[in-house]
């Protein structure tokens, strides 16, 4: 099972390693990364592997989220059967 993170928001040092950190407590294992900087806005997608978790999907999310609040960012987990089911025609 696998999950689509995305993270936006205003460029600072660290943001890929601290959402690295928040998968690797939660044992996520990342699978792609894809990231950009535009007009010093960063935006991340990122392909997690999921199925070996520690904790409950809902931990992740929840610990994600938090790290967002912490560092002004907007950062979203979907599970992949979300995800495939929203882009399904």
């Amino acid at each position: 099972m696998k999950a689509v993170i995305t993270v936006v928001g205003r460029d600072t040092v660290g943001i890929l390693a601290k959402v690295a950190s928040v998968c690797a407590d939660h044992n996520a294992n990342i699978v792609d990364v894809s990231q950009a900087v535009l007009s010093e806005m960063f935006t991340m997608v990122m392909v997690v592997d999921i199925s070996d978790l520690n904790s409950e999907f809902s931990g992740l999310q929840n610990a994600l989220s938090a790290l967002g609040d912490t560092i002004g960012m907007k950062i979203h987990v979907m599970h992949e059967d979300i995800f495939n089911s929203m882009h399904r025609i």
